[in-house]
């Protein structure tokens, strides 16, 4: 598994346009596995500092029992409208292992606060001028960056 740093440095074009795009709004999609094995999504925050993709959860929430019992995350970029001109930047993913590390001075008792573990990134957007194709950029551990695209 990669950390976030280990991407910036194999393809910083295509991280830094994930980060912006993963910046464009506050609140994320976090998907977390149930006890049950069946998918649960939540609204959540997430930062990039000092080289790793970093976020928190509330003591006692759902979605913390979920990832101390399985660490397998997914997390959606904001969902926001193309704008009706001009250039979309698209949706950003990140999939991964959330690795609970020391919370922050101050933090919450029984939060907790997790980076994870890259095994996939994804940036799909439009391309072309008019855009008129899908671009599929992604980057996983062990493979490394790719474009695809699909009319």
């Amino acid at each position: 598994m990669a950390r976030w740093q280990d991407i910036e440095k194999d393809a910083p074009e295509f991280a830094k346009r994930v980060r912006d795009v993963f910046g464009a709004g506050k609140h994320k999609t976090l998907a977390t596995l149930r006890g049950d094995g069946s998918p649960r999504i939540s609204g959540s925050e997430l930062q990039f500092e000092d080289g790793e993709v970093t976020f928190g959860m509330m003591a006692d929430s759902l979605k913390l029992a979920d990832v101390r019992r399985d660490p397998r995350v997914a997390v959606h970029s904001p969902s926001l409208d193309p704008p009706a001109e001009g250039e979309w930047h698209g949706d950003a993913k990140i999939a991964g292992r959330a690795v609970e590390v020391p919370p922050a001075e101050g933090a919450e008792p029984g939060s907790g606060h997790f980076r994870i573990d890259v095994t996939e990134v994804a940036l799909t957007y439009l391309g072309g001028t008019p855009p008129d194709h899908l671009v599929i950029e992604s980057w996983h551990d062990g493979t490394g960056w790719r474009r695809r695209t699909r009319k």
